[in-house]
């Protein structure tokens, strides 16, 4: 049932067209020229938008003829001192305004318009007047005032209509959008909206699957979108599910830290007569504003590559982060750290963490970084391992690059669940939709492609079939039949553990001219900071005075110096063509001739030794002790191993054809402690390319070159006639 009903609620939604409104918003915007920068405009175009939305809202008539605004103004003249609740229920929404002022009849009073506008503002309930304080739009009023712009900005805003009934949400978002990606050119993707038909797909995939109970009549049903933006996601999803379930009762929670989207945000979630205290504006990375509250979907697009940690991180974000990932119990961030310059991992941690235990479900764009970023021991890879050995991830979908208003990179579709099917579990479900897109008749900032609906129809349905193949829709535009593709694959396939390979110790030494003066132009003797580094100590030598710290160092490198020139002197007296084919003889020759200089120690000894010496595969083979092979460090390589497959069988294919002699080893000690010398090396990454690689033949090299000599008597003939032409 719920199948059908998606199928229903995406072929009834309309193609909208904004392009009306937007052009005249547009029109009022080309006259803030001179007293506001281009990336200002919105600064006043926001908030007169939102003004104007709640007003026309106030003015929608009842059954019986009367608007929201005559029931609230009627029940103050009865009343003048009737309480927040009885005005919020005249009004019919969690909303109202005390004054019969609007935007038209403020004209008819222009020289006392800064006073009564303003006055109009604060007539407004308690939860929009925050709205306008949040945008500091009574700055704004003066500001226009000012410069001659106020009265006309407040004539050709009472002109336009933004009647909820006629003018609804993703009509308003389209006109938001619009007027961010026209006056921040410069914000992130993601930053501030998702293309509605991207957000549509989202949804009918959510409720695609593992929903039977969100139609249950009175059914509450908790949504949250913790960047929020100016809101569509979570209006989408409310419709959605109201479509789907006219009796349930939505409850929409969001959290936004930029104040204009906040605001935007908040004034469309007043009109659907959502709670304004669940629309907070709040950074996610420093607070979970629902701590109480688990949620049923969890839908969001969080901001690409933007850093929690480090200089260009806001404002005690990195702080707040790291605290929270230190709880013993009840983090947010249960898995891990990502690098600090993206925080898409710790959202989608902090997704899972909000997510109704056994039925939750979310959906969350990326960009590539979360798939595969970070080696195997990194923040990424472990928050990877989590989400896969905890079952989360039911499917991850590609989709096509150029959607975005800003950025024209590909994303991708995290689907979490709770909720597995059991033909899912221990499955992940890859969809490659990259080819299944639709151009647009104008580019739009960085978009110039969209998801239609018939397109979206199938990507849902490839989703919820789960089933292995390609499937084509043909699209007119372009002529062609766009390729999906699904692949079913074993959890076990993302999860790998890196092994290092190493060949013997088998190297030859030498102590006589071109090895001494390799070592002294060596970074083991120029720069390493635990013997001498020659960059360090010019600046250290530059600064006057040296705090006690740098003089500290300072004297560390003047005696490591001392070391290399002493050891390169003595080398020099030892000079000699005897090669030593044994490792461990020429380690002790060295031995012998340096040990008496101040700051020897067996470490360094190593170090000059393998700096001196080259790998020999006709030298001898070190072996420790108990007559085991030693190791050569400096040829170490990692080889990436899936959980799934036998470790010795992939050495044989892999490895030893290349490098006959390898040691394999797994550097890890479970009966140690953990340190940074001995973690686990179990990490995971989805290599979404991978698995949908087709493998095209080239054409032989015979037949370009016939092509080749063709093409030759082609152009020698077509000179010749010319020049016969001449």
């Amino acid at each position: 049932m719920a199948e059908y009903k998606i199928t229903q609620v995406m072929m009834d939604d309309q193609t909208i067209d904004a392009s009306k409104e937007i052009a005249m918003v547009l029109s009022i915007a080309n006259t803030l020229r001179g007293p506001y920068r281009a990336e200002r405009y919105k600064d006043v175009i926001i908030p007169m938008i939102i003004l104007r939305r709640l007003e026309c809202a106030l003015e929608v008539k009842d059954k019986n003829g009367r608007t929201s605004r005559e029931k609230v103004i009627a029940k103050l003249k009865q009343n003048p001192k009737a309480p927040d609740q009885i005005l919020v229920k005249e009004s019919g929404y969690p909303f109202y305004n005390r004054c019969e002022f609007t935007l038209a009849n403020l004209l008819t009073e222009a020289p006392a318009i800064v006073e009564n506008l303003t006055f109009y503002i604060d007539s407004f309930s308690a939860n929009v007047q925050a709205i306008f304080e949040e945008l500091k739009f009574k700055e704004e009023i003066k500001t226009l005032d000012k410069h001659n712009r106020l009265l006309g900005v407040v004539k050709k805003f009472s002109e336009l209509n933004l009647n909820p009934e006629t003018v609804d949400n993703v009509k308003m978002g389209y006109m938001f959008e619009d007027i961010i990606r026209r006056y921040s050119e410069n914000a992130e993707a993601g930053d501030h909206y998702t293309p509605r038909e991207v957000i549509r797909l989202l949804t009918s995939i959510l409720l695609a699957e593992g929903c039977n109970d969100i139609f249950l009549e009175g059914k509450e049903i908790t949504v949250l979108d913790m960047a929020c933006g100016s809101g569509g996601m979570l209006s989408s999803c409310h419709d959605f599910i109201m479509r789907m379930n006219p009796d349930a009762k939505v409850r929409l929670f969001g959290q936004e830290n930029n104040p204009e989207s906040h605001a935007i945000c908040l004034a469309d979630m007043l009109i659907k007569n959502q709670a304004a205290e669940n629309i907070r504006f709040a950074d996610t990375m420093k607070t979970d504003c629902f701590e109480d509250t688990e949620m049923r979907f969890v839908i969001a697009n969080p901001p690409f590559g933007q850093p929690w940690g480090g200089k260009d991180a806001g404002d005690g974000v990195e702080k707040a982060v790291r605290d929270e990932h230190k709880k013993k119990t009840g983090s947010r961030f249960p898995a891990g750290l990502p690098a600090t310059g993206d925080m898409q991992l710790l959202f989608m941690q902090h997704a899972v963490s909000k997510l109704q235990e056994g039925i939750g479900r979310a959906a969350i764009i990326s960009n590539g970084s979360p798939l595969f970023s970070g080696n195997t021991t990194s923040g990424e890879s472990q928050i990877r391992r989590w989400l896969l050995e905890n079952d989360y991830v039911e499917a991850i979908i590609g989709l096509p690059s150029q959607l975005f208003y800003n950025t024209d990179i590909a994303i991708y579709a995290f689907i979490i669940s709770k909720n597995k099917a059991e033909e899912r579990k221990n499955k992940i479900q890859l969809i490659d939709a990259t080819d299944i897109w639709a151009p647009i008749k104008r580019s739009l900032g960085k978009k110039r492609r969209e998801i239609i609906r018939d397109q979206m129809k199938l990507i849902t349905e490839v989703y919820s079939d789960f089933e292995e193949g390609a499937r084509t829709l043909w699209n007119e535009k372009r002529k062609h039949d766009c390729k999906i593709e699904s692949r079913i694959i074993d959890r076990d396939e993302f999860l790998y553990k890196e092994w290092a390979v190493y060949q013997p110790l088998q190297r030859r030494g030498v102590i006589n001219a071109k090895s001494i003066e390799e070592l002294r132009t060596s970074a083991y003797f120029t720069a390493n900071s635990n013997i001498f580094n020659e960059t360090i100590f010019e600046e250290l030598e530059q600064t006057n005075p040296r705090d006690g710290k740098a003089e500290k160092q300072y004297q560390k490198m003047l005696r490591g110096r001392a070391f290399t020139v002493a050891v390169i002197k003595e080398l020099k007296n030892h000079e000699s063509d005897e090669v030593f084919m044994d490792y461990a003889q020429f380690e002790n020759k060295l031995k012998i001739i340096l040990s008496g200089i101040e700051g020897y120690s067996a470490s360094r000894l190593t170090g000059i030794a393998m700096t001196m010496s080259v790998i020999d595969k006709k030298a001898i083979v070190q072996k420790d002790r108990k007559g085991n092979v030693m190791i050569d460090t400096t040829t170490k390589t990692t080889e990436i191993v899936q959980l799934n497959q036998d470790v010795r069988s992939y050495m044989e294919v892999e490895v030893l054809p290349h490098i006959p002699d390898a040691i394999c080893r797994y550097e890890f000690n479970p009966e140690k402690a953990e340190s940074a010398t001995n973690k686990e090396r179990l990490g995971a990454e989805f290599q979404f390319p991978r698995f949908f690689y087709q493998y095209h033949e080239l054409e032989k090299a015979d037949h370009l070159l016939d092509e080749f000599w063709m093409l030759k008597d082609v152009t020698e003939k077509a000179i010749s006639e010319l020049r016969e032409r001449m």
